[in-house]
C-alpha cells in the first residue's frame, strides 16, 4: 500500500513536466511544418500550464509564441499590414522573456528575422506610398535593434512626409537626444578604362578590383552629417505649430553645429520674416549674399525686402543683379516692372491735386512727362518677361495698358489681341 502511494505521488508530481514537454513538442513541429492552427493551440494548452512550469521550459514557450505571431498575424488577418505589424509586435514582446541560455542561439536568429521582415516590409510600403505603416515599421525595426539608429531616422522622415508632425517632432528629438549623425565612410576607386570614380560596398570587393588593375587610386569619404537638418526639421516643426521661441532655439543649435550650411541661414531669417523682424531678416539675407554673391534667389528677396521697406533705389538694384545672374528670371523681371510702375500713384495724387493756374498746367504736364517715362521705363522688363514665358497673361495686359497710355495704338492692338488671346486659355 505504501509503494502504490508513493508511486500514485511520483506519477502526480511528474505529470505537468511530461505535459508541458509534450504540448511544447507539438508546437515545435506545427511551427517546422507552418500548420499555424495547431501551433496556436498546442500553444494554449502549454499557457495553461504556465503557473508550473521550469524557466527553461517557459523560455521555450516564448520562443514557440513569438515565432507563432510574427507568422500567423497574432490572431489578426495577416493579409492587412495592421495584422502583421501587430503580430510582430507581439512577436517582439514574447522574446523579452526567452531567457534560457539554451535558446540564444535562437533568440538571435528569431531576432534577425524579425529585423529583416520589419525592414524589407517597411521598403515594400515606400513603393505603395504607405509611408505612415512604413514609418511604424522602421521605428519597431530600431526598438528591436537600438544600435541601428537608422531605422528611427528613416521612421522620422516618413512620418514628416505624410504630414504626421506630432509624431515626427518625438521621433526627431530621440535622434537629436542620441546625438545621431548618420556619418558614413563610402569607398571609391577609379575605373582605368572610363577614368571615373566609383564606389564599392566593401573593401574586399575594392581590393580585388584593384590587385585585378581595372580600378587605380582607392580612396575614401564620409558622408556629411545629419545632425544639423534634424534639428533643422525640428525647428521646422515648432515653425509649423506656431511655437516660433523653440524653433529658433532649434536653428541657433543646428547652424552652431554646421556654420556653413546656407539653407539653415535662410531658413532662420524666414522664420524671423514670418514673425515680422524684416530687420533681422534683412541681416541674415545679406549675411547670405556675402557667403554666395552669385545666388540669384537671395538678391531677388533682397529686392523684396527693400520694397517693402519703400527703398526704391536698392530694391531695383537688386532685382537688376538677380537678372544679371539669371537673365531668364521671369519673376524678376515682372517684379522689376511692377516696383517702377507704383511710382504711378504717387505722380497722379500729384497731378490730382494741381489747380487750374498756367503754373499747374506747366506742373502738370511735366508730371504728365514723367508719366510716360516711366512707362516706357517699365516696357522693357515686360517685353522680356513675355519673350522668356509667351503665356504670362498678366505681362501682356500691361502692356497692352501701357501702349494705350502712351499712345502707341499699334502695340496696344497687339498686346491686347494677345492677352485675349490668353485670357481665354
Amino acid at each position: 500500500m505504501k509503494n502504490y502511494l508513493i508511486l500514485a505521488l511520483v506519477l502526480t508530481l511528474g505529470f505537468p513536466g511530461f505535459a508541458q514537454k509534450k504540448e511544447l513538442r507539438s508546437a515545435k513541429k506545427a511551427l517546422l511544418k507552418e500548420n499555424y492552427e495547431n501551433a496556436g493551440v498546442a500553444l494554449d494548452a502549454a499557457e495553461a500550464l504556465l503557473e508550473t512550469m521550469d524557466d527553461k521550459y517557459k523560455s521555450k514557450y516564448y520562443l514557440y509564441r513569438s515565432m507563432y505571431y510574427s507568422k500567423s498575424g497574432g490572431g489578426a488577418k495577416v493579409n492587412t499590414v495592421k495584422g502583421e505589424f501587430n503580430g510582430v509586435k507581439k512577436s517582439i514582446e514574447a522574446l523579452k522573456f526567452v531567457t534560457a541560455k539554451a535558446d540564444a542561439t535562437s533568440l538571435e536568429f528569431q531576432k534577425q528575422r524579425l529585423l529583416s521582415h520589419l525592414i524589407n516590409t517597411g521598403n515594400s510600403l515606400v513603393g505603395k506610398n504607405d509611408y505612415e505603416n512604413s514609418s511604424n515599421f522602421f521605428e519597431v525595426a530600431y526598438d528591436l535593434s537600438p544600435s541601428d539608429t537608422l531605422y528611427l531616422y528613416v521612421a522620422a522622415n516618413h512620418s514628416v512626409a505624410i504630414k504626421n508632425y506630432d509624431r515626427s517632432l518625438v521621433l526627431y528629438e530621440k535622434l537629436r537626444d542620441l546625438e545621431y549623425t548618420g556619418i558614413e565612410k563610402k569607398i571609391f576607386a577609379t575605373n582605368v578604362e572610363t577614368q571615373k570614380k566609383e564606389s564599392f560596398d566593401n573593401e574586399a570587393l575594392m581590393n580585388l578590383s584593384i590587385r585585378a588593375k581595372t580600378h587605380i587610386n582607392p580612396t575614401e569619404e564620409f558622408t556629411k552629417s545629419r545632425f544639423p537638418e534634424i534639428i533643422k526639421n525640428i525647428a521646422l516643426i515648432y515653425k509649423e505649430r506656431g511655437d516660433n521661441d523653440k524653433a529658433l532655439e532649434a536653428f541657433a543649435v543646428a547652424r552652431a553645429d554646421d556654420p556653413d550650411s546656407m539653407d539653415l541661414l535662410l531658413q532662420e531669417a524666414y522664420l524671423h520674416y514670418n514673425m515680422g523682424n524684416i530687420p533681422k531678416f534683412k541681416s541674415l539675407l545679406e549675411i547670405a549674399v556675402q557667403k554666395d554673391p552669385n545666388n540669384h534667389e537671395l538678391q531677388y528677396n533682397l529686392a523684396i525686402i527693400s520694397s517693402d521697406a519703400n527703398d526704391f533705389e536698392n530694391s531695383k538694384k537688386y532685382y537688376l543683379r538677380a537678372i544679371e545672374l539669371k537673365p531668364d528670371y521671369t519673376k524678376a523681371y515682372i517684379n522689376v516692372a511692377a516696383l517702377i510702375l507704383g511710382q504711378e500713384q504717387s505722380i497722379l495724387d500729384q497731378m490730382n491735386s494741381l489747380g487750374s493756374s498756367r503754373a499747374d498746367d506747366v506742373k502738370y504736364d511735366k508730371l504728365k512727362k514723367e508719366r510716360n517715362q516711366m512707362f516706357l521705363e517699365a516696357i522693357p522688363y515686360l517685353e522680356s518677361a513675355i519673350s522668356i514665358t509667351p503665356d504670362n497673361y498678366q505681362a501682356a495686359k500691361t502692356l497692352s495698358n501701357i501702349y494705350s497710355a502712351v499712345g502707341n495704338t499699334k502695340k496696344y492692338k497687339e498686346y491686347k489681341a494677345m492677352a485675349d488671346s490668353l485670357d481665354k486659355k
